[in-house]
């Protein structure tokens, strides 16, 4: 049998009750989720490589052998610093790097297309538990039930102190300030561009996009995304499941059939 959740207003009170789709009673698998998020993570990363030529623009030449000198290729000419000084290969001034990266390098995994499904179901089933939701480090209240569905009226907002004073209302802005709470790293990290890793605070899923995406770009950990977008990135950030996620009535509603079909729950 279904499960009933009480649906929440914007005044942050009880206004009525919803049934859960039977998507929300699968049993998370940990070890797909984590599969399926790096799988997707990867697709978002960009070749890189170095030139192919880089190193090899010379006109450097072995001398051969009988000289009493290594038998590297050496820069030809005479009366000029260049001259007679190896080129062309690994380990010299000026020569080509040993092992470089490649840009036809595979860098992506791959997943089955059921799997992928599969995991996404699993991930959205685990916003429903609390286990899950406070081992990632969320701050919930005792008295909130997961998972939170709240009225649609939430995709029309569009001013950020309106959904500032909603997440207060519900108490969950203690988990917006723990995901705005971030030191600045040292050593490397910092060189290139990652002194700060953004935290990820609670997840709006919403059926359409009323202004809420703007209301919430200001707002530090908080995404929004629309229920037919919604992907392991998404609901398990980092590969663990347990997103704090806010639904609406409308996301609930709108979920993908696929993820019923494959997770054998609805029609096929």
């Amino acid at each position: 049998m279904s499960r009933r959740v009480p649906v929440y207003s914007l005044d942050g009170q009880k206004s009525g009750e919803i049934e859960l789709p039977p998507i929300f009673e699968l049993q998370p698998r940990p070890d797909l989720i984590s599969r399926s998020f790096w799988a997707e993570f990867t697709h978002r990363l960009q070749p890189k490589g170095t030139d192919p030529m880089a190193g090899k623009r010379t006109s450097a030449e072995s001398f051969g052998v009988g000289l009493g000198i290594a038998r590297l290729a050496r820069v030809k000419g005479r009366g000029y610093p260049r001259a007679g000084q190896a080129a062309g290969v690994a380990g010299v001034v000026k020569g080509r790097a040993a092992h470089p990266p490649r840009v036809d390098k595979v860098i992506y995994k791959r997943l089955n297309v059921k799997e992928r499904r599969l995991a996404t179901a699993m991930a959205i089933a685990a916003t429903s538990r609390r286990d899950l939701v406070l081992a990632r480090g969320h701050v919930v209240p005792e008295s909130l039930d997961l998972p939170v569905v709240v009225s649609s009226d939430l995709e029309s907002l569009s001013r950020t102190r309106d959904l500032r004073a909603f997440l207060e209302r519900l108490g969950l802005w203690p988990d917006v300030e723990r995901a705005a709470r971030r030191s600045t790293r040292g050593g490397k990290a910092r060189w290139r561009g990652r002194a700060r890793r953004p935290g990820r605070g609670p997840l709006i899923v919403v059926s359409t996009d009323g202004g809420i995406s703007r209301a919430a770009e200001n707002i530090p950990g908080v995404d929004v995304v629309l229920a037919k977008d919604l992907s392991v990135l998404d609901l398990a950030p980092g590969g663990h499941p347990g997103r704090l996620t806010i639904w609406t009535q409308g996301a609930i509603s709108s979920l993908p059939g696929s993820l019923l079909e494959v997770s054998g729950i609805g029609p096929r």
